[in-house]
Formats: C-alpha cells, sequence, structure tokens
C-alpha cells in the first residue's frame, strides 16, 4: 500500500478551520474526542518552528472493543487518529490511516472493518 497504509486528502481549509470541521462533525456523531495534539504550538514553546500541524484523537468503546477483542494488537492504533498539516508549500491535508491497512496490519475480520471506517468519511467530508 503507498505511504504504508497513510491516506492524505488535500483540504480547502486552513488547519484551524478543518480542525474545527472535524470536531463538528464528531461531536454530531457522538464519537469522542480524546485528545487534540497541537504539534506546531508545542514547537514553538519550545523555540522551534514548523508549519501549523496538530492532530485529532478520537474514537468509541462501541466501535473499538469489538476490534480489540478480535485483535488485541489493534489496541496499539487506537483511538483513531487524523493529521491535519500545512507543508512547506502552505498546503493543507488530512492524513489518516486505511482502515483496510489497519485490517490487514492487525488480522481483522473483514465484517469488523466497519466500525473503523468513519475516519474516510470524516475526512472526507471535511477536506473539500
Amino acid at each position: 500500500m503507498p505511504d504504508n497504509g497513510i491516506v492524505r486528502k488535500p483540504s480547502n481549509y486552513s488547519v484551524d478551520e478543518t480542525v474545527r470541521k472535524l470536531q463538528a462533525v464528531l461531536a454530531a456523531k457522538a464519537v469522542t474526542v480524546f485528545a487534540l495534539i497541537d504539534h506546531s504550538g508545542e514547537a514553538e514553546k519550545v523555540g522551534m518552528q514548523m508549519p501549523p500541524t496538530k492532530l485529532l484523537v478520537f474514537g468509541s468503546p462501541k466501535g473499538g472493543t469489538p476490534l480489540m477483542l478480535a485483535a488485541p494488537s489493534i489496541a496499539i492504533d487506537l483511538p483513531l487518529k487524523i493529521l491535519v498539516a500545512e507543508d512547506d508549500q502552505g498546503v493543507v491535508s488530512v492524513s489518516y490511516n486505511s482502515p483496510a491497512y489497519l485490517g490487514e496490519r492487525h488480522g481483522l475480520p473483514q465484517d469488523l472493518l466497519q466500525n473503523i471506517a468513519l475516519v474516510e468519511s470524516l475526512a472526507a467530508s471535511v477536506a473539500g
């Protein structure tokens, strides 16, 4: 799989706008946001510079628990994550692990992939 299972979609919005859209969609779907990590903000605190880069960590025990019961190793990749980052050319992208890649990586039953497929529609809904 190209990029080791990482899917990238361009966003038409700034990093902050894209993150706000993600948070709104997750809230509407009653999906828990566990963390928002501001990598660029943390870099700035130590006197370093990097383009805006934020990682949203989210999930649902209702969706994740059956996956971890079927393949305990998937816990290393859960909760789900979406990276929203601006590159050095000013292009913002939304990146996430492909559910198919995670399924293959952890040997998940095909019927359980729907539990993590939300990440694909979520990224598509906020990028465009």
